[in-house]
């Protein structure tokens, strides 16, 4: 079998066994892909490719001054699937096990203040028609329950169906957490469930909470990141230092600013391991100074 069939068998592994979300497989065949075109270009197979040529690979990344998160990511890509290559016994070693990772440091996330998300909600309610009522929504759920964008744009509508002050999130791995919702996120949702059908077109129904006519079936990442980019714009916000990822960093930071413990704001925010969570304890020696 040539690599492309060894990548798809792999593919196959992560979405099956792993539970790997649709993002992370995207990101698994991009990175597989390059790497084929390079072994072609070798006439190498997978089988039998060496570590030094890895090291070539990789080394033409440092040499057009690709980032350090993007080099790691590609080795770990690389290291996932030869793993899978020997689990497999496709072959006996792994030649990407003696490689080291490239040296990153960890930059701070990229903050709102508690004015900024309070100006960019203000605007979200001012906006009119349909489109303000959905984009409020979105919004106030977004700072309240820290959702990943990919969580929050597919949400399905069954999710919060009921008058509950919770969501139930499916996450990474398929994993499910329970997170609060505060009054003024369930106010806006109710306010946008009203006019809900508006974006469902001719369709009678819709599984997601979000719907649109697109392709997806919902409003996609990339288009809430763009309706986002000209609210900020229209609050007089810096349009480059707001996302969807920097509102889910604005309700961790503001949480523990506020009090709450590092272990509760991991739970909310659905991360395997404390240690992802730690980037955001930055906001405490703050809080400690103004105190």
């Amino acid at each position: 079998m040539d690599i492309a069939g060894y990548t798809d068998l792999f593919l196959e592994m992560m979405a099956a066994e792993r539970g790997a979300a649709i993002n992370t497989i995207a990101a698994y065949e991009r990175d597989l892909g390059a790497f084929h075109d390079y072994l072609n270009r070798l006439r190498v197979g997978a089988d039998s490719v060496s570590t030094d040529q890895i090291r070539a690979y990789l080394s033409q990344g440092s040499n057009r001054k690709v980032a350090p998160s993007t080099a790691a990511r590609r080795l770990s890509s690389l290291r996932q699937y030869h793993r899978f290559l020997v689990s497999e016994g496709i072959r006996p070693d792994d030649p990407t096990r003696v490689i080291d990772s490239p040296r990153q440091g960890r930059p701070l996330p990229k903050v709102l203040s508690m004015d900024d998300v309070a100006l960019l909600l203000d605007k979200a309610h001012g906006e009119p028609g349909p489109d303000g009522l959905r984009l409020a929504a979105m919004l106030e759920l977004l700072y309240a329950t820290g959702l990943r964008v990919s969580e929050l744009v597919s949400m399905p509508y069954a999710a919060c169906a009921r008058e509950w002050d919770f969501l139930i999130v499916r996450g990474k791995g398929d994993k499910e957490r329970l997170v609060p919702l505060s009054a003024p996120a369930i106010e806006a949702l109710a306010a946008y469930k009203t006019v809900r059908r508006h974006f469902m077109g001719e369709k009678e129904d819709s599984p997601h909470l979000f719907p649109s006519r697109g392709a997806d079936g919902h409003l996609t990442r990339q288009r809430f990141g763009q309706i986002l980019k000209h609210l900020a714009v229209a609050a007089g916000l810096d349009s480059s230092k707001v996302s969807p990822h920097v509102l889910r960093h604005a309700f961790a930071s503001h949480l523990l600013a506020n009090g709450a413990d590092l272990r509760s704001v991991q739970k909310l925010l659905g991360h395997a391991d404390i240690s992802t969570t730690q980037i955001y304890t930055h906001v405490l020696d703050e809080r400690l100074k103004s105190l």
